[in-house]
């Protein structure tokens, strides 16, 4: 322990942390920050390329109803033009066929097959290709409430409609970059449309489908029902009013004009924080009912999301210390806190439930996921003004921020341990399952996008991103790498529970590709413009030639931007798939169905 401590005080010594000094080296490949960030990409880079290579023979069955009925009269017709008796040798012949089984010899002799690489598969399918792998089927739990099944889908239906909204105003700031004359609208103008788009995914799109999963986790962990599903809708009416009436307003120019994320005027925020405050009484309500003694992680992860909200929103609105630095010092704060302690912790205690359920494995350490909630809690609350390195902040609080920046490396590493040992000894089932690569993917960005937010952090590194669009592809790799991958992760695993209806997996492999090949376009290229506008402007460059340095990669990001929202409107699709399409077609009770069709031909008899 000694010898670690000596370590550890050592290395924090290498990052100048408490004095605003130049970098040793000239060179930006040598600064800690930057090299951390090299490091997490290239470790995204490895498993995308990895989750393809296994990935490749995992195609989706698509069976056309179509073509199911067109067979299934076929054979019908056939079977009616033939006597009893043909049918009845046809029949035999079948059973026969069926029936007869190889002795393993007939190629390779006496001596048994081995297929120890795994050369066959699926050989006994007949009714689609082999080569396609199939995907396990979600169970279904039997005693599940149908007005809480309702609830919980009208919260994802909902969320999803903003998410297809809040992406497709995104979809269209992303062409500005590249086509800023497209339009001379006042109501559409960038200033007006990028609140509209961030406010719509974070509070419409991600907060009311955290909220949704929300019900059926906290009372399912506590063995018991939902306190009151009627607050349950009322909270749900509140808080899509706040979305459309916030979205109207900020396109019509009215607006709170006090910092990123809470751009909404107080009344509209006030239906929000009203529908938290009331979810907030359901969820403790419904675990004060709970049958078990212990109140699971989950619960404890959801529970101090949603208080420590209602708290952020307090601060963010509460007039009294909103001047000058005070004002700066406030936004910070409410910023950061939004991300780590409602979107974050919320998810957390989701996945906590959601992900050894899936894998049919107990969590690995309870220990971990208790270390990993109180140490969030300790130094997630203090990093909000390391947004504003080099600011009129007061030095001593910038430095507090960067420590706890560094302390968030304790929950994250925790976390991620968490959940890859859960994975340990599933890693085989990820083929076999179009949820877990989601989860998988989650994880992966929770560990390098916190990772790479701790880097941002130091002083020497700030001095590169600060006002780039590097902060923007950070903080993409996280509320999307982290947040929405989880929430699908999820969603496709609750919802054809409740519904009792599995999405088409050739969807859910569309969305996955799309969604994450995106994010890579995204994020990848605007973390190294950024980089390189940062090293022109410390050169002393003029401002505009940054500019034209940046527009290749912001052709990227729209390029990544339109993969990512076309993956919206396909999981759009598979949510409504997977409520309101029709029972799959089955083959056999087809063929039946079209012989009662068929007039009786007696004179066959």
């Amino acid at each position: 322990m000694k010898k670690a401590a000596v370590l550890m005080i050592l290395a924090l010594q290498g990052f100048q942390l408490f004095a605003q000094t130049p970098a040793a080296s000239d060179s930006v490949l040598t600064n800690p920050g930057v090299m951390i960030t090299i490091a997490l990409i290239l470790i995204i880079l490895v498993i995308a390329v990895y989750l393809v290579g296994i990935k490749v023979n995992n195609l989706v069955k698509v069976v056309r109803e179509r073509r199911i009925r067109n067979d299934a009269r076929y054979l019908a017709k056939s079977l009616d033009e033939l006597s009893a008796g043909e049918v009845r040798e046809e029949l035999i012949k079948r059973k026969q066929a069926l029936d007869f089984k190889l002795s393993n010899t007939e190629l390779s002799g006496e001596n048994a097959p081995d297929d120890k690489k795994g050369l066959l598969h699926n050989v006994a399918e007949v009714n689609t290709p082999r080569f396609i792998a199939a995907k396990k089927k979600a169970v279904k739990r039997p005693d599940i409430d149908p007005k809480l099944t309702k609830l919980i889908l009208w919260y994802l239906g909902s969320a999803t409609l903003w998410l297809v909204l809040g992406t497709s105003v995104g979809e269209y700031l992303g062409i500005k970059f590249v086509s800023p004359d497209v339009d001379h609208v006042s109501w559409l103008s960038f200033g007006r449309l990028r609140p509209v788009h961030t406010n719509m995914v974070f509070w419409g799109w991600s907060s009311l489908a955290m909220i949704g999963l929300g019900y059926y986790v906290v009372s399912t962990v506590s063995n018991t029902v939902v306190a009151s599903l009627k607050w349950g809708w009322y909270a749900l009416y509140l808080i899509n009013a706040s979305v459309i009436l916030g979205s109207i307003s900020l396109m019509a120019g009215i607006n709170n004009g006090g910092g990123e994320y809470r751009e909404y005027i107080w009344p509209i925020m006030l239906l929000f924080a009203i529908g938290l405050v009331i979810t907030l009484i359901n969820y403790l309500q419904t675990i004060a009912r709970r049958k078990t003694k212990e109140i699971y992680i989950s619960n404890w992860y959801i529970v101090a999301a949603v208080m420590f909200t209602i708290v952020i929103a307090l601060v963010g609105y509460l007039p009294f210390w909103q001047n000058g630095l005070g004002e700066t010092i406030a936004q910070g704060y409410y910023m950061h806190q939004g991300v780590g302690m409602w979107f974050m912790l919320f998810n957390l205690g989701l996945i906590y439930y959601f992900l050894p359920q899936q894998l049919n494995t107990p969590i690995y350490s309870y220990s971990l996921g208790i270390l990993a909630f109180w140490t969030q809690i300790l130094f997630y609350t203090l990093i909000g003004t390391h947004h504003f390195i080099f600011s009129a902040i007061p030095w001593w609080l910038q430095t507090v921020a960067i420590i706890g920046s560094m302390g968030m490396l304790i929950p994250v590493f925790a976390g991620t341990t968490n959940f890859l040992m859960t994975f340990r000894g599933n890693f085989h089932k990820i083929g076999s399952s179009y949820t877990l690569p989601f989860y998988l993917v989650g994880i992966i960005f929770y560990f390098t996008g916190s990772s790479q937010g701790t880097a941002e952090a130091f002083r020497s590194a700030n001095l590169y991103w600060h006002f780039t669009d590097f902060t923007v592809a950070h903080s993409h790799m996280t509320m999307y790498g982290i947040i929405a991958f989880m929430l699908w992760a999820s969603i496709y695993t609750l919802v054809p529970r409740l519904t009792g209806k599995e999405p088409r997996q050739s969807f859910v492999g569309a969305h996955f590709w799309m969604a994450l090949i995106g994010l890579l376009f995204y994020t990848v290229p605007l973390m190294i413009g950024s980089t390189l506008r940062g090293i022109a402007w410390q050169e002393g460059k003029p401002f505009i030639d940054s500019v034209v340095l940046m527009a290749p990669y912001w052709l990227w990001r729209a390029i990544g931007g339109s993969l990512m929202w076309a993956s919206h409107l396909i999981f759009a699709y598979n949510l409504y798939y997977m409520i309101a399409s029709k029972e799959a077609t089955d083959l056999q009770k087809t063929v039946f169905e079209e012989l009662n069709k068929l007039p009786a031909n007696t004179s066959k008899q």
